[in-house]
């Protein structure tokens, strides 16, 4: 081998033949190394061991080094961090002694104390009466009709599928205080909805009151949590489904929309109404107005005319003549004004008979004022002529 060229001293260098540990090979032919010696070895490292420690390692300040080093890594084992989305239980001898906020806190070390540190902003679900497509297997929604179907205050089943959404509030109540929380949750949601659906109608499930009925079952499933001391808060409960049990949903709906046919017809009588009586109400107030308008006119009439009739007869008493001359002339000009007359005046030696020529009458007829006809004159009541 190549070493043996080189004063056959082997890869180590060493002359005579000697192995790797400075003997020589062994007996036996051929000229084998012996193996080594793991007892020689582990006693030179103790030799350096000692060498290095002052004092040597057998001595007590040594050991005491080394215990003191052995007992605050122990120590330093205690420190433990919490993430923000986390909180700390601490556990002493595997009971639930306090919980820690997030941050570098310190805890007694294995085996006096340890730390569990659940999530406790991870917002998790309970489903009821259904499976979502990611818990199932081929992606469709399951049904499970045990805990979906419900009875309503009027007696009358009605299919509900809800979603409860819920957080750890306190994380030694969640780990310690229920077995199961999710179970405990859900068998606390199913007992709280069916609750507040038995106390109102299946009408009013249907309809606007899916808001009230998430709002009572939140309610009434926190303060079951809240007995059970299980840490746990519910954030929200949604409604997925509220619908009739599938085989009378056809049925149900045929009534559905009847009652909204009902309901239509109604809404529009009472529209109807709503504008025909203030329309006969307005009516009504303007006769009323009217017959009062007439009689206020007749009653001033019939003063007025008992008035101008007793300052006639103050008149009369105070000259009769006159009076009967004014009152004889205004008759006259009241019967006389609206008839056709033709007054011949005999003072200027006429004849007394003229041809006559209807005038006024052709007049009328053809819708033109005619001219007065020559030579005759027509005379007022009162004694004037009218050319």
């Amino acid at each position: 081998m190549p070493w043996n060229n080189q004063g056959g001293g082997g890869p180590w260098g060493g002359g005579g033949g000697q192995g790797p540990w400075g003997r020589g090979p062994s007996g036996g032919g051929g000229g084998g190394m012996r193996p080594p010696n793991l007892e020689e070895i582990i006693r030179q490292g103790q030799d350096r061991f000692r060498r290095l420690m002052p004092g040597g390692f057998g001595g007590g300040r040594g050991l005491a080094i080394v215990v003191g080093v052995l007992v605050l890594i122990w120590l330093a084992s205690g420190f433990y961090r919490v993430l923000p989305d986390e909180q700390g239980v601490v556990l002493r001898f595997g009971e639930f002694v306090k919980t820690t906020q997030p941050g570098l806190n310190y805890h007694l070390p294995t085996p006096i104390e340890s730390v569990l540190t659940p999530k406790v902003t991870r917002v998790n679900r309970v489903e009821i009466g259904f499976r979502a497509a990611e818990t199932t297997r081929g992606g469709a929604v399951r049904q499970i009709p045990e805990e979906s179907l419900m009875l309503t205050g009027d007696e009358n089943i009605v299919d509900i599928n809800f979603t409860v959404f819920w957080v750890i509030r306190n994380a030694g109540e969640f780990l310690f205080a229920v077995r199961g929380p999710e179970q405990t949750v859900k068998a606390a949601a199913e007992s709280a909805i069916r609750e507040s659906i038995g106390q109102i109608p299946i009408a009013l499930a249907l309809a606007e009151g899916r808001r009230d009925i998430e709002q009572n079952t939140l309610r009434l499933l926190q303060e079951i949590l809240n007995t059970y001391g299980a840490g746990i808060l519910v954030t929200q409960v949604q409604l997925q489904k509220v619908d009739p049990p599938g085989p009378v949903i056809d049925a149900f709906r045929d009534v559905q929309r009847a009652r909204a046919d009902q309901e239509r017809l109604r809404n529009e009588a009472e529209a109807y109404r709503n504008d025909i009586i203030p329309r006969a109400r307005g009516e009504a107030e303007r006769l009323v107005q009217e017959a009062e308008a007439y009689k206020a006119e007749v009653v001033a009439r019939s003063q007025g005319d008992a008035q101008r009739f007793l300052s006639v007869y103050e008149a009369y008493r105070v000259a009769p003549d006159v009076t009967k001359e004014r009152i004889y002339i205004e008759t006259i000009e009241d019967v006389l004004r609206s008839v056709n007359k033709v007054l011949i005046d005999k003072a200027d030696g006429g004849p007394g008979v003229v041809p006559y020529l209807p005038l006024p009458e052709v007049a009328r007829r053809t819708g033109a004022a005619p001219p007065p006809a020559p030579g005759t004159s027509s005379r007022t009541p009162t004694g004037g002529v009218r050319q």
